[in-house]
This record gives structure tokens, C-alpha cells and sequence, in this order.
């Protein structure tokens, strides 16, 4: 079950730091520069695929780890 864990764990990680950023540059963040930082905008193709990829691999680290504590 830990073994399990660490490697729902390491691809976790792996894939969020696939993900594009929203923001190219962190100054902008700050400075409010990106108006449209929070926009709605509609994924395709491999950025959808990573993004339900992720969405499952949370939901499996989140149940992993609540069975892991009862």
C-alpha cells in the first residue's frame, strides 16, 4: 500500500510540472499584468489529457491516503 502511494506520489508530481503555466512570467502575477489570467479557457488536446490525468491521479492520492488512515 505505501509503495503504491509514493509511486501515485512521484507521478503526481511528474505531471503538474508538465502542466503550461497560465502565467508566462511571475512578474506579471505580481503586477497584475495578466488580465486574463483567470479566464475561461478551453483545453485541447494534450493539455486536456494532462490536466484529467492529473484530476484522477489527486482523486487515487486523496483516497489512498484516507484509506491509509483508517
Amino acid at each position: 500500500m505505501d509503495i503504491f502511494l509514493i509511486i501515485i506520489s512521484v507521478l503526481l508530481i511528474i505531471i503538474v510540472l508538465l502542466q503550461s503555466g497560465k502565467a508566462e512570467d511571475m512578474g506579471q502575477i505580481i503586477q497584475g499584468g495578466n488580465a486574463d489570467l483567470f479566464s475561461n479557457r478551453k483545453e485541447r488536446g494534450g493539455e486536456l489529457l494532462i490536466s484529467r490525468i492529473t484530476m484522477v491521479l489527486g482523486m487515487l492520492f486523496f483516497l489512498m491516503c484516507l484509506i491509509m488512515t483508517l
